[in-house]
């Protein structure tokens, strides 16, 4: 169907996370790594463990019933430990979309959501982040499985890091107002801050949850009602918290942010947010500790199987540390945890399906056959599932397609500059800007780069804090509008100015 077409493309997003530098350090087991690409690492990715959970969710939910999907189809969704189908999924297709808001005009137009006090609403979310803490290990499984993620990720970072959000939001919701403003005559003038109506909603497979709740949040506190799509590869536990549960907002690839913002010009002028892709500059300077760059600029890449639209995917270190910094990532992304994501230690799990998997291993091989050298990894781990090692080139160069294109896996570039003058240019030259990292020891260096990187976010010494108060989006191609924080509130509300005469008024 064309919507499961769509949904294939909208596969790319940010990735937050707090640092696990820190956890790494104090983890001795993840000092060893899972495996160094041996035969050992392969059986164990070739044997799965059985996920803690059950699938009990599988229609759509509509109007707070799950129901099939008019026309009866259904689709697989996949285990990308193995490539084996854990469950049939409801296909949805125009006419449930159609249905769907229908339901969600209702309820704004009829419903009690737009209608009861703000104070209520907060409330709502506050029982909302409860729920969800309650059932963070079936949450978190249930994510973990359909997405590949490790589950200890899930768990412990992710499942409460949406919690977390919609606390953050219901305590916006009470705090919405709108302003008295001084007129030039005889008028009161004020504005009034309105929910837009329904807000549809496009999320993505790399962070299905943390996404869903960066959308959902600020809608819901705006008392908006919504429409949400669920990334086909990653249908489960959007599922089973809508259950909980009971502007056109996306996030995705850039090519189809394009066709989004088409489509609604073309319709009725509806407001639009995107939040797209990125080729994010990670730039370590030349006074940097080396160790610990090597150790951040992995993560900044690695992280999430490499799944992150703000990846530091671009690593550009400077020529006086270069070759050690090559040597040591090299080590440390041949020491790499990779397995099966339930169990215990695991860094990476496997790609989220085979088209990902597929797409980069045919990076891999533009980068080899480009002239860039291959230091680390380079196929697939195993032979069962969409496993790939963790992957480092370093001789890359801005003209490679390895170098501009984002990769969405676990692909390290590493690239050579002089100075900053340089390396503010080439890392400029790129057609995202959604993100940027600085490691650095010179405050004048860091001060510099912030303010001449063109992106969203530069992060200092430091990569992927997203805590729910920071804005997060891109510059150029890599969207428009911000996410999280008191920005994202724009997104789901209109301004109304009121002005009313007055006569013989004591002051003005």
């Amino acid at each position: 169907m064309a919507l499961r077409r769509v949904s294939s493309l909208l596969s790319r997003s940010f990735m937050p996370s707090p640092s696990l530098l820190a956890l790494r350090g104090k983890n001795p087991h993840l000092n060893r790594g899972a495996h160094r690409y041996s035969n050992l690492a392969a059986a164990s990715v070739e044997d799965p463990i059985t996920p803690p959970v059950k699938v009990e969710h599988t229609q759509l939910l509509i109007g707070g019933k799950f129901v099939d999907a008019a026309s009866g189809k259904t689709f697989p969704t996949l285990d990308p430990r193995t490539g084996e189908v854990i469950a049939q999924v409801a296909e949805g297709d125009a006419e449930d979309v159609n249905r769907a808001v229908l339901a969600a005009r209702k309820a704004f137009d009829e419903g009690p959501w737009p209608r009861m006090t703000a104070y209520e609403r907060s409330k709502i979310l506050f029982r909302f982040a409860d729920l969800i803490e309650k059932h963070n290990d079936e949450i978190a499984a249930l994510e973990s499985w359909d997405n590949g993620k490790p589950y200890e990720q899930s768990a412990n970072i992710e499942v409460p890091m949406v919690a977390r959000v919609f606390r953050y939001y219901g305590g916006w919701a009470d705090k919405i107002h709108g302003l008295t403003v001084p007129g030039d005559g005889s008028h009161h003038v004020q504005t009034l801050h309105e929910p837009i109506g329904v807000a549809g909603q496009i999320i993505p497979w790399n962070f299905p949850l943390l996404m869903l709740s960066w959308k959902l949040g600020p809608a819901l506190a705006c008392g908006n009602t919504i429409v949400l799509k669920t990334a086909e590869q990653t249908p489960l536990s959007a599922l089973l918290v809508g259950r909980l549960l009971h502007e056109v907002a996306f996030t995705g690839s850039t090519d189809v942010g394009k066709i989004i913002l088409e489509l609604a010009s073309k319709s009725n002028l509806k407001a639009v947010t995107l939040e797209l892709g990125g080729k994010s500059p990670f730039i370590v300077c030349e006074d940097a500790d080396v160790d610990q760059a090597v150790e951040l600029a992995h993560f900044a890449l690695f992280f999430n199987q490499g799944q992150c639209c703000c990846a530091g995917s671009r690593t550009f270190v400077h020529e006086r540390v270069y070759d050690e910094f090559v040597e040591k990532a090299k080590a440390r992304a041949i020491n790499r945890a990779v397995g099966d994501p339930f169990k215990s230690g695991i860094e990476q799990g496997p790609q989220v399906d085979s088209e990902q998997f597929k797409k980069i291993l045919k990076y891999i091989k533009y980068g080899v056959e480009s002239g860039a050298t291959l230091q680390a990894g380079g196929d697939r781990l195993g032979s069962k599932g969409y496993y790939i090692q963790p992957t480092v080139f370093s001789d890359v160069k801005d003209d490679m397609l390895i170098a501009q294109d984002e990769i969405f896996g676990p692909v390290q570039t590493i690239l050579k500059f002089k100075d900053l003058d340089e390396v503010i240019a080439r890392a400029n030259n790129s057609r995202y800007g959604l993100a940027a990292g600085v490691f650095t020891q010179n405050l004048d260096t860091a001060n510099r780069l912030m303010r001449a990187l063109r992106a969203g976010t530069v992060w200092i010494n430091c990569f992927d804090v997203l805590d729910i108060t920071i804005p997060f989006g891109g510059y150029k191609m890599s969207g428009i509008g911000r996410e999280k924080g008191i920005y994202s509130l724009s997104n789901y509300l209109q301004v109304k100015a009121v002005v009313t005469a007055l006569k013989n008024p004591a002051w003005l």
